[in-house]
């Protein structure tokens, strides 16, 4: 039987070190041995699985008798129906799940033997992790409105180009500094050079610019 640790984060996500640290003093306090002495990650979306590390452990790593430790649930997934099929997958295969953030998760439910207090504790496992999903699943979608709003927002100020990007600077200031091209007095390639502007980029402003006239 052996212990793997896996942690997630979104690819903007910043906390990748503080959760391999969380999970690293974790097993410390708890004499805790992990398999390969390290902690398993992925820098991915939480809205499915399709992660390669998560996929390995799962499929190459994970054994029956086996333990996954992870920070929090929704570092597993945000989506609550996924997230809850793969716990019942560990639960079927017998793979233990502990769940730092759920204390009730920590505690050895297999040793105990009062089978009651052994049914209570599940109850009350299955139960927060129902909750702590729904949370996890709330979040990825208030996340997810918030950037359809921001983006409708750069629409309406035309600060969002016709590519789905950011744009460098704001058209109209643009066709100021233009204006010196078609004066003669700049060359392209010195304006690109002080707007700091690759080609792409320039010409791309150049046409937005050319549409807006028309």
């Amino acid at each position: 039987m052996k212990t793997v640790a896996y942690h997630r984060t979104s690819t903007e996500d910043q906390h990748l070190d503080r959760g391999i640290a969380e999970i690293t003093k974790y097993c410390a306090e708890h004499d805790i041995e992990l398999y390969k002495g390290k902690v398993y990650t992925d820098q991915r979306t939480g809205k499915n699985f399709n992660r390669p590390r998560y996929q390995m452990l799962k499929e190459e790593i994970l054994e029956s008798g086996d333990t996954l430790i992870v920070t929090e649930l929704d570092r597993l997934g945000r989506n609550k129906k996924a997230t809850l099929n793969e716990l019942r997958f560990y639960q079927d295969n017998n793979i233990r799940v502990m769940v730092l953030e759920l204390p009730t998760t920590l505690l050895p439910i297999e040793d105990m033997e009062n089978s009651m207090a052994k049914m209570m504790l599940e109850t009350i496992n299955n139960m927060m992790i129902e909750l702590y999903a729904s949370m996890a699943q709330a979040e990825l979608e208030k996340k997810e409105k918030r950037q359809r709003e921001g983006i409708e927002a750069k629409k309406a100020r035309w600060e969002w180009s016709d590519y789905g990007r950011p744009r460098v600077m704001p058209l109209e200031e643009f066709a100021k500094k233009y204006q010196a091209v078609e004066r003669g007095e700049k060359r392209p390639f010195e304006l690109m050079r002080e707007l700091q502007m690759n080609k792409a980029t320039f010409y791309r402003y150049k046409g937005l610019l050319k549409k807006e006239v028309e």
